[in-house]
């Protein structure tokens, strides 16, 4: 994604009206470093919320697109991305609200941090079993 087109997405989200978040707490998304991967750039992006590494692990083993270059897609679900959102609720709210592509990694990210701010790890619950266990780990130690 060329840089103008980073700063237009941020701006875009910056003016954009928010369904349940607020525009100043919306991310923009950040473009890729040619040479990082997928899982290093989720790393860099929560080096905070270590939980949501963990998250995108369990949801798509840090796989953004497939080896077609599509989007890493769930077959049983519209689960999309990396962090595996489901775009039947979330593609729209967060094209049109925060001028995230869930296809991409910056707009799935981006979109994923939104998500987790407003409503922490909820919409991963279903992959809890994953990335809950190795809280239950790291808690008995």
């Amino acid at each position: 994604m060329p840089l103008a087109t980073g700063l237009a997405l941020a701006l875009s989200a910056a003016l954009s009206p928010a369904s349940g978040f607020a525009a100043a707490d919306a991310p923009t998304p950040v473009q890729v470093p040619a040479a990082q991967t997928v899982k290093e750039y989720v790393e860099s992006q929560f080096a905070d919320t270590p939980i949501m590494i963990k998250i995108a692990a369990c949801e798509s083993h840090f796989k953004q697109f497939d080896k077609a270059g599509n989007p890493v897609k769930n077959p049983k679900s519209t689960a999309i991305g990396v962090f595996q959102i489901m775009s039947s609720i979330h593609k729209d709210i967060a094209n049109d609200n925060h001028g995230f592509d869930i296809t991409t990694l910056e707009g799935n990210v981006a979109y994923a941090k939104a998500l987790y701010n407003d409503q922490g790890t909820v919409p991963w619950n279903a992959s809890k079993a994953c990335w809950g266990k190795s809280d239950k780990v790291a808690a008995a130690k």
